[in-house]
């Protein structure tokens, strides 16, 4: 029974793996063509390593995402909706893609509240990988 479960089980979480690190897969691309982001003297300082920081951005913004655990299928739909809004301007018709996204969100405002959420998971994890490398002032 279990053996029949696990199979059952497997595509999906396949599919569940890949939308996020198509979402991670997204974010890294983001963060290193950033060139404001590049030039920051921290990221050089601080030997903030690009790839860890799209993962912390992941986790981070993953926690604010709708869906109760990580493969949840609305987390998923979530995954493959931030990473089409990261995309946007690669996208051959950016308008038109700007006005899907706003229906894959349910709104205008939702589209703005996940850029917001993305933004702020950027900062966070930019200050967090920061303060980590400060040495302790004793």
């Amino acid at each position: 029974m279990k053996k029949r479960l696990l199979i059952a089980l497997t595509p999906f979480l396949l599919t569940a793996c890949a939308d996020k690190d198509q979402y991670q897969a997204a974010v890294l691309a983001h963060i290193e063509k950033d060139q404001k982001l590049q030039e920051e003297q921290h990221l050089k300082d601080y030997k903030i390593e690009a790839a860890r920081l799209a993962k912390c951005v992941v986790d981070t913004s993953g926690n604010k995402m709708p869906g109760i655990f990580p493969f949840d299928p609305t987390r998923l739909t979530a995954y493959r909706h931030y990473t089409k809004m990261l995309t946007l301007s690669a996208s051959p018709d950016p308008k038109k893609t700007l006005e899907e996204l706003r229906t894959d969100f349910g709104s205008g405002k939702a589209l703005a509240e996940a850029n917001s959420n993305f933004t702020e998971s950027m900062l966070e994890c930019y200050s967090a990988m920061v303060s980590e490398t400060e040495p302790d002032a004793k």
